[in-house]
């Protein structure tokens, strides 16, 4: 699969079942390989089903069971919904609510936390949405957590040092760094992907032996930690907090990461910025700060949509 410069629409349910295969769906690959059973797009009993299948059901904060329904003609808002009633709108035959329900049952803390704090950041807010649910928004369309047992990696996705970091150490990158993507935006467009994806992401240190574990330990013990620090940093927090990360720069995500000079392609790999400078805004966003940014001016609502793609 070339991806260093595609750009195509999402496929259907048949050909999308054939890029199930890339790295970027670990951790939900379990749960896709379950549906990839069916001939055709799961539908919301499906959805609810799984739950059962794999002997775990998410819940909101307040303990209310996870459901999946199809889309309601009323006005409520998605998460004030989710919150009271459990009830995640799922449109049939969409990618992007199917990866959404997908991060449910992979992260069920974080999504649980997200939820949780958009509803009590509302009351605050007068019709506009602030800094806080923008971070929450980013982050559930476009964010990653980033497992590493080599804090000096870290450093260098800090300094913007992208042709080091996956080049000049790859061998370290690949002992050591885990990308563990979340944003169900990002899921939906590595279905056609290309090399400006980036995501927004936290840092979580890891020892040796749990980057090695099974996958699903792994995401288990990043899912606690990431609706741990949303809990105690979100309130206060903006989306600068996260950093940006190119995430198909990881060796072996794309057809092009054995070329050193991919690396010096700056339309994807952009140099850090001079202090206080945001640069060219395209080149800026990721993922979920375009869906964010949207939302703000009223396109859309929280995480029912997105057709954004950008580089990050």
């Amino acid at each position: 699969m070339e991806t260093c410069l595609s750009l195509r629409q999402s496929p259907g349910w048949v050909e999308g079942r054939a890029r199930f295969g890339h790295p970027i769906y670990d951790p939900v690959r379990g749960l896709l390989e379950r549906l990839a059973q069916v001939p055709d797009w799961p539908d919301t009993a499906g959805l609810n089903a799984l739950g059962t299948a794999i002997g775990r059901t998410p819940q909101t904060a307040t303990g209310r069971r996870i459901r999946f329904v199809a889309p309601q003609p009323d006005a409520e808002n998605y998460e004030l919904r989710a919150h009271a009633h459990g009830e995640v709108a799922t449109r049939p035959q969409d990618w992007h609510d199917l990866f959404n329900a997908l991060a449910w049952f992979a992260f069920p803390q974080t999504k649980a936390a997200l939820n949780a704090i958009h509803v009590s950041e509302m009351p605050r807010e007068s019709g506009r949405r602030g800094p806080t649910r923008d971070l929450l928004t980013i982050f559930d369309e476009g964010g990653a957590v980033v497992a590493c047992a080599d804090p000096d990696l870290v450093d260098l996705i800090h300094a913007f040092r992208w042709h080091t970091l996956f080049w000049s150490e790859r061998d370290r990158v690949l002992a050591s760094m885990r990308f563990v993507v979340f944003g169900h935006a990002v899921l939906e467009q590595a279905l056609s992907p290309w090399a400006g994806i980036s995501c927004k992401v936290l840092f979580v240190p890891v020892s040796g032996a749990l980057l090695a574990a099974p996958v699903e330990q792994l995401v288990g013990a990043l899912d606690t930690a990431a609706a741990a620090w949303f809990y105690a940093h979100a309130p206060t927090a903006s989306p600068r907090a996260l950093a940006p990360l190119p995430v198909f720069g990881y060796p072996g995500w794309s057809d092009c990461s054995g070329r050193p000079e991919f690396y010096a392609d700056t339309r994807f790999f952009r140099p850090k910025p001079p202090t206080g400078h945001t640069g060219d805004g395209r080149m800026v966003m990721g993922v979920g700060q375009a869906v964010a940014a949207s939302a703000v001016s009223g396109d859309v609502e929280e995480s029912p949509g997105s057709a954004e793609r950008d580089a990050g």
